[in-house]
């Protein structure tokens, strides 16, 4: 789901008198579809060349839980780029968030869903608190998230430090194993209850992107989110509450980004400081490979999805070939390159022909 600033569709074309026809952009020039063929088109390579690229349990079933993980960091920096900002302590708001799930498992004893509560409420207060000074200082989020992300670097290695023996939370509640290593086949008998490569977490992944499309396309505070990315001038004379609004999409990212960390968590199966480490990177190109717009205004739910299974298609894929990692960053980055820059191709050959012809 791509969303932007625009007049709503009416669902009919009304002509007007002296106006020339409304031309729409071919299909081919769709971002989504391309990342669509992109997936597909290197799947097939990559299984032509190692067959164990389908191999249900072996690879696509961790390559679809690395996915379902980095797709919700991909969208919890998708909320604040709406509003033209970034987050650059998404990893270690996942760390923050991750720290109070396991010190509740590890020390209150909570059950499973509780203890994801804390580690989201955890998440969303040190999220709105980062929004909250960007809007109170008037300093750009660049800054403020990079602060956040060496205070909180030093904090959550402290708070570990000092309440574990080990730097881990290991105590694993009830439920913890089956979420990590069964797929949605194995929670009932026979194939309506689904794939046996289709991870439990993907639940997660699936509820976060019903909720932020519904968000932005279907609701006023989403349509407010993209037009104070849009223009934030605007949006202030047409009476939206700017300052709350960059706290509310910082506050969902802090959210989201704890939820990835829960997950990164349960993949591994220990809840320790290291969590997140990696994210920063996955986040943009997950969002930007989507749609989503740096300068704000412009959203890509589904996109952000696409984006980040192209990413995780393309390092399984070249693992499998034995590509080593130093080669494999080089690889992935030229296929980053030529997909961001596929799109900018598309757009300039369909405006170039939609000009011709009026």
């Amino acid at each position: 789901m791509k969303t932007a600033v625009t007049e709503p569709d009416s669902g009919t074309d009304l002509p007007t008198e002296g106006a020339r026809p409304a031309h729409r952009l071919p299909f081919w020039v769709n971002q989504r579809l391309g990342l669509l063929v992109l997936i597909v088109a290197l799947s097939i390579l990559f299984g032509s060349l190692r067959p164990a690229f389908f191999d249900a349990r072996l690879v696509l079933f961790p390559l679809l839980r690395d996915i379902s993980t980095l797709t919700v960091v991909a969208l919890a920096q998708m909320v604040v780029l709406s509003i033209g900002h970034m987050n650059l302590a998404v990893g270690r708001m996942a760390a923050f968030g991750a720290l109070f799930a396991g010190f509740g498992f590890d020390r209150l004893h909570l059950p499973l869903a509780l203890g994801l509560l804390l580690c989201l409420f955890a998440g969303c207060v040190i999220g709105a608190l980062t929004g909250w000074i960007i809007a109170r200082t008037g300093v750009s989020s660049f800054v403020v998230t990079l602060a956040m992300d060496f205070a909180l670097l030093g904090l959550v290695s402290l708070l570990y430090s000092s309440l574990t023996d080990n730097a881990a939370f290991t105590t694993r509640p009830a439920g913890l194993t089956e979420l990590r290593s069964y797929s949605l086949a194995d929670i009932c008998a026979g194939p309506v209850c689904g794939s046996p490569a289709i991870p439990q977490m993907t639940q997660f992944t699936v509820l976060a992107l019903v909720v932020l499309g519904f968000l932005y396309a279907r609701t006023r505070m989403g349509r407010e989110l993209l037009l104070t990315g849009a223009n934030p001038a605007a949006a202030e004379l047409s009476g939206v509450p700017t300052g709350r609004r960059i706290i509310l999409a910082h506050g969902l990212s802090g959210l989201l980004a704890a939820l990835a960390g829960f997950m990164a968590a349960v993949g591994t199966g220990t809840f320790s400081a290291s969590i997140g480490d990696d994210f920063m990177l996955p986040s943009f190109l997950g969002a930007v490979l989507g749609g989503t717009l740096l300068t704000g205004g412009v959203v890509s739910v589904i996109g952000a999805l696409l984006g980040t299974s192209l990413v995780g298609v393309i390092r399984k894929g070249l693992d499998l070939l034995g590509v080593g990692l130093e080669s494999l960053n080089i690889y992935l980055g030229c296929i980053l390159l030529l997909a961001l820059s596929a799109d900018r191709v598309r757009t300039v050959v369909s405006y170039r022909k939609v000009v011709r012809s009026t």
